[in-house]
């Protein structure tokens, strides 16, 4: 696994690599990955999930008695609901979105995929994934396992992020570009 810089990555890494040797060890790294999957989408959901994982206000017995409901009603179970209670208790649903991130990457290189994010302006069809993946496979020569997001603020086009690599073809981007480009013209 690359060294991160971020003290935040480091603590995300620990934590995704423990997670993935105990999913691994209870052969349900499938299953760790979808209930990863479905709290990323309450917590992209929630303005008020994200203020409770990134303000320091409240307490860690708070944060973890709201992660225990949370997790309770969204019926994650089994050992994400567990490492999410743990995670509270320790102060470190901060780095949450980061520990996601990285145990994705973690179960794709341990299956022989590369991972990659896209961003898009808005949801893809499964067509358009499909195509996406075979193009990303012909780059990255290996299958490749896709988080998708989307943000509507890209106007149209993707962000497409892979290992180091970056391909931005957003509207939004190359409309920043022409206008610089016609700032220094003028």
């Amino acid at each position: 696994m690359a060294q991160s810089s971020s003290p935040i990555s480091a603590v995300a890494e620990r934590y995704a690599g423990s997670l993935f040797e105990l999913a691994l060890q209870d052969n349900s790294v499938a299953k760790v990955e979808a209930d990863l999957a479905g709290f990323e989408a309450l917590l992209n959901g929630s303005d008020d999930l994200k203020r409770l994982i990134n303000s320091p206000v409240f307490s860690s017995e708070d944060q973890a008695k709201a992660i225990a409901a949370i997790v309770d009603k969204a019926k994650i179970t089994g050992l994400v609901g567990n490492f999410l209670r743990v995670v509270a208790r320790n102060r470190r649903l901060f780095a949450v979105p980061g520990m996601i991130k990285a145990f994705r990457q973690i179960a794709a290189e341990h299956r022989g995929e590369a991972s990659a994010e896209v961003t898009s302006a808005h949801a893809l069809t499964a067509a358009q994934q499909t195509e996406l993946k075979a193009t990303l496979k012909s780059i990255a020569g290996k299958d490749v396992a896709i988080a998708m997001t989307v943000d509507p603020s890209l106007l149209g086009g993707l962000i497409v992020k892979m290992g180091s690599r970056q391909i931005d073809t957003s509207l939004k981007t190359k409309l920043n570009s022409l206008k610089l480009a016609l700032k220094e013209v003028g």
